[in-house]
């Protein structure tokens, strides 16, 4: 493989097709212009299916526009956008406690309030990015206040409602996933801009903390898997749920700690760390038969309980592509830029609609589509754009060291 030719081609399909195809799906179809924010029920066309704001997609399309204004293009649109977007947060999406509802109406109403924290963490990672785009302290800051308050409802017992009455006391690996990201934004943040309580140095502490965690008790080498759910301290649940690996977050998981690797000027731990787990998680998640990556495994090799085990979801794929590059960058071993090739092969086969743009979300195990819609409260302009815009990145970094 000539990967010169090979990655000079895919680092200008991603800004492509960002530029021309998926923000501006986002940006015609998505912003409300009345209350600010953004929608994302959308049907196949761009069609508003249900007026209903999922709160994590205002502090995720609020990252992602920032990160395009930085990483992409200047264009002022997408800086609208995302101040659009974080100001709904403000105005609307946080409770008197300081939590952030999960689903709220057009206007800002609130809908509903969950347990998780992942509202909080999209939002963090928004006005971080925001703060890089405009040197402004004061979204850097606020951006700190919130993740101090989610470090303390995830570090304080009784904060948070327990997921499982006492008779299961059980952790998740989504929440101790996503804090490497969030800390790992917030700090490009405080570096950027000055005047905030919380240094890059305590951040790169707290995502040793996350991965210490992660190592010791979700990293399972007898299963050679990342398990979702295990006991506090580690145990093995020997349930359907206890059983379940998520390949598309265990792989998100291996980028996280590749990206962190490579901050550390290619740490010997974290480099190996993140790569086992991309082994690990891309044996258990390609689909040998059909290709793409599977929804859910059963470590024991047993039938995994979730109605939607074996369909092709838009955001494993996205992961997958990411990840394959960190590890192609990390070793500059073929087999990476392979599997990379393999799963970009089958996911624009697949995913991307021609007719009316954007991507599809759902697909069936043979690549099928499931159902046309654009978008819902979980799927929107979050996995496809970040892919997009961090594997161009990826690509030009890889060709311009080997130049």
């Amino acid at each position: 493989m000539n990967y010169e030719l090979y990655l000079g081609y895919w680092a200008q399909r991603y800004k492509d097709d960002l530029t021309h195809d998926i923000m501006p799906f986002w940006l015609k179809y998505g912003l409300d212009p009345k209350h600010g924010g953004v929608y994302t029920c959308l049907d196949r066309d761009g069609k508003l299916m249900d007026s209903t704001k999922s709160v994590w997609f205002q502090g995720r399309f609020g990252f992602i526009c920032a990160f395009a204004y930085n990483h992409i293009e200047k264009k002022q649109e997408w800086l609208n956008a995302s101040r659009s977007c974080i100001d709904f947060i403000e105005k609307h999406c946080i409770d008197e406690d300081g939590r952030m509802f999960f689903e709220v109406k057009d206007d800002g109403t609130p809908l509903r309030k969950r347990r998780y924290l992942f509202s909080e963490c999209f939002a963090i990672i928004a006005m971080a990015e925001y703060a890089i785009a405009t040197k402004d302290v004061r979204f850097v800051e606020r951006a700190n206040e919130i993740f101090q308050l989610v470090i303390r409802y995830a570090g304080t017992a009784g904060l948070l409602d327990p997921k499982y009455l006492p008779a299961l006391e059980s952790q998740g690996h989504s929440l101790t996933m996503i804090l490497i990201n969030t800390a790992s934004r917030l700090r490009a943040a405080c570096s950027v801009c000055c005047g905030t309580a919380t240094t890059p140095s305590s951040l790169t502490a707290r995502i040793d903390a996350s991965i210490d965690a992660l190592e010791r008790y979700f990293v399972h080498p007898e299963y050679q898997a990342v398990l979702e759910t295990v006991g506090p301290h580690g145990e093995f649940i020997d349930t359907c749920m206890g059983r379940t690996i998520n390949p598309g977050h265990c792989i998100e998981t291996a980028w996280f700690i590749l990206e962190e690797a490579k901050y550390r000027r290619w740490d010997k731990h974290l480099t190996e760390l993140g790569l086992t787990i991309f082994d690990w998680s891309w044996k258990w998640g390609w689909d040998e038969q059909y290709g793409g990556i599977i929804n859910f495994r059963d470590c024991c090799n047993l039938p995994p309980q979730d109605y939607s085990q074996d369909m092709k979801f838009w955001w494993p794929q996205c992961e997958t592509i990411i990840a394959s590059l960190y590890a192609y960058e990390a070793t500059g071993d073929e087999k990476y830029l392979q599997r990379h090739q393999l799963i970009s092969d089958w996911t624009y086969a697949h995913f991307p609609d021609h007719e009316y743009g954007e991507w599809y979300g759902y697909l069936h195990r043979d690549g099928s589509v499931a159902q046309p819609a654009k978008g819902n409260i979980f799927k929107g302009p979050f996995h496809v754009p970040r892919m997009m815009i961090k594997s161009y990145q990826l690509c030009q970094e890889i060709l311009s060291i080997s130049h």
